[in-house]
């Protein structure tokens, strides 16, 4: 087998910015490193302007990581800065340049990098999040396929944006690789470590929600449910951790209108790296009602802590949970959340479904993505 690149360029989040499109470039730079080659990321100085951030704040307040060579050198609205950042991969002589792409805000300053970064042995690879966002705006189909033009080679990691990228590529090969497990956020700790952390009571059981909140998660539809006499029933708690990205008074008068106040942990600040572990040990069940989407990092992570998953059948989610198997699969009703969270503890299907969690855990590597990625590179 032919050696692996030499010299990776990353573009895209990295420390000090925050969150999942951070963590994913840490990872996938990690796992070429550990496969001997030498990887630079360079990260944003600007990665949003404000009217596109809905967040407090962009910045992690972990640690920087001390394994990683990261550049901060990125402005998202500085023509001259994507210039200046292009000549400087260049000089670099990248063998493989891997960007993400996940908002078409970001296809000029991206593509423009990439096209100046290019040198003759350069493959460009773009890791493909959405092509299509879930808040459109005007101009998305323009500004993406600007981004499109400048690589030569395509990852998805689910059918929807596959077939979405049937409207943008030209030649260029797209290919189907999963969603690795994220790894990454600590090992797996015990139900009554965790709870003890989040100042939960041993005595009730958790089902969680977990990441930003966005209108498109379908937070509202887990809210409708958890006030069903069923489920108020069974004497469960919902934890809500995570930041808003939506309208939070909105939700808050939902919580009100549905008198479910007591039946909830609003933990709806940001979650730093470090803390994650423990939401995911204090759950029984991570639930994601989600109304759209393509993939999601928190499947991953739900593979990673080994809980069994409720998910909507949308976009690529039904292709990482398996029905019965690794959680439930659901129309995205109301109704229909409902009776799979009313199955999964009155016929006890936890240890069921964990051991299916466990099972599945083997298809999601990193390992498996970098070897993709170097297919392409070699690929003539």
């Amino acid at each position: 087998m032919k050696n692996t690149p030499k010299k990776v360029v990353i573009i895209g989040s990295a420390y000090p910015l925050r969150g999942g499109l951070a963590s994913f470039n840490e990872r996938l730079a990690r796992a070429f490193q550990e496969q001997g080659n030498d990887v630079i990321i360079y990260t944003f100085t600007l990665q949003y302007p404000g009217f596109l951030f809905p967040g407090k704040t962009q910045y992690s307040s972990d640690p920087a990581p001390e394994d990683l060579n990261i550049v901060v050198e990125v402005n998202s609205i500085n023509p001259f800065n994507w210039l200046k950042v292009g000549r400087q991969i260049r000089k670099l002589q990248p063998d493989l340049l891997i960007s993400k792409f996940w908002l078409p805000f970001m296809g000029p300053c991206l593509g423009t990098i990439l096209r100046r970064g290019k040198v003759k042995q350069t493959k460009v690879v773009s890791v493909i999040d959405n092509i299509i966002p879930h808040e459109k705006r005007p101009g998305d189909f323009i500004l993406a396929k600007y981004f499109v033009k400048a690589v030569d080679a395509f990852v998805v990691m689910s059918r929807s944006v596959e077939k979405d990228m049937e409207k943008f590529v030209d030649q260029q090969p797209v290919r189907y690789i999963p969603h690795p497990i994220y790894d990454n956020y600590g090992e797996i700790t015990p139900r009554t470590e965790a709870l003890e952390h989040l100042n939960l009571s041993p005595d009730i059981s958790y089902i969680l929600f977990f990441g930003f909140i966005r209108d498109y998660k379908g937070l509202d539809l887990l809210l409708e449910a958890m006030a069903d006499e069923r489920i108020k029933a069974l004497g469960i708690k919902l934890i809500v951790a995570g930041e808003y990205y939506a309208n939070e008074e909105k939700y808050l008068n939902l919580i009100q209108e549905l008198g479910i106040a007591d039946q909830l942990e609003l933990r709806t600040d940001f979650i730093p790296n470090s803390e994650v572990r423990f939401y995911f040990g204090a759950a029984d069940m991570v639930v994601q009602p989600y109304k759209s989407a393509t993939q999601s990092g928190i499947s991953q992570l739900a593979y990673h802590f080994e809980k069994p998953m409720l998910v909507t059948r949308v976009g690529g989610l039904p292709e990482i949970v398996e029905d019965g198997v690794a959680g439930y699969v659901v129309e995205v009703d109301k109704n229909k959340i409902v009776e799979a969270i009313l199955d999964f503890y009155q016929n006890k299907k936890e240890q069921q479904l964990t051991e299916g969690v466990r099972e599945a855990k083997s298809r999601f590597s990193w390992e498996n993505l970098v070897n993709g990625i170097n297919t392409f590179f070699y690929d003539n």
